[in-house]
């Protein structure tokens, strides 16, 4: 009979999943900076790109501080979050709405990870590994605050701003639709009236000749 699995080959699993995860972060964010039309959000995924850089760095020491080997194990979450986001740059958005777009792209990620580190904390606490939760807190801190960051770029203008850009564009429209309603709806002259005017021609000419 195979021995059951315990918390602890749950702990290393988790462990190998965020360190995948990790690492595809460190690919997918230079993609999502590129794409930011918005300076301020190009800094912040900018600068949690680094962070996401130490996160690897400190699940590698929690791996040699449980002597392991340090390795990735695939994460399909992260990697459908990492698609998504993909797919966002690849739109025909405007400019504010793109950044909008990114920024829950971001966030997507943020909060998913947030949750893995949550559990590895609380998992390792109880498992006695007092090195692993001081790694883990830092990376989960550095998730928050990014995630806060986000949330600030978006509620200071961002929004707003691909709001308004939408209302602009939809009053265009409407001002065009109406244009296009006038002239549709301007009588062309009926063709009682130019025979009218065609007959009346004639009498003209022939009180001219007396």
């Amino acid at each position: 009979m195979a021995k059951s699995q315990t918390l602890q080959d749950a702990f290393l699993d988790e462990l190998r999943d965020a360190y995948d995860a990790e690492r595809q972060l460190v690919k997918a964010l230079p993609k999502l900076a590129k794409a930011a039309t918005s300076e301020e959000l190009r800094d912040a995924f900018t600068t949690h790109l680094e962070e996401t850089r130490s996160h690897v760095d400190r699940l590698t020491q929690v791996f040699e501080a449980l002597e392991e080997r340090p390795r990735g194990k695939h994460c399909a979450g992260m990697a459908g979050i990492v698609e998504e986001g993909s797919e966002v740059t690849g739109e025909d958005f405007d400019d504010e709405t793109m950044d909008a777009c990114l920024i829950a792209s971001g966030q997507r990620a943020e909060h998913y990870e947030m949750a893995a580190y949550g559990t590895l904390i609380a998992w390792a606490k109880v498992l006695g590994h007092d090195d692993a939760v001081e790694l883990l807190q830092q990376n989960l801190d550095e998730e928050k605050n990014a995630d806060e960051k986000l949330t600030s770029l978006a509620e200071s203008g961002i929004n707003q701003s691909a709001a308004d850009a939408g209302s602009m564009e939809n009053d265009e429209d409407e001002s065009d639709d109406d244009e296009e309603s006038e002239e549709m709806a301007s009588p062309a002259p009926s063709a009682a009236r130019r025979g009218a005017s065609a007959s009346a021609a004639p009498a003209t000419g022939a009180r001219r000749r007396k």
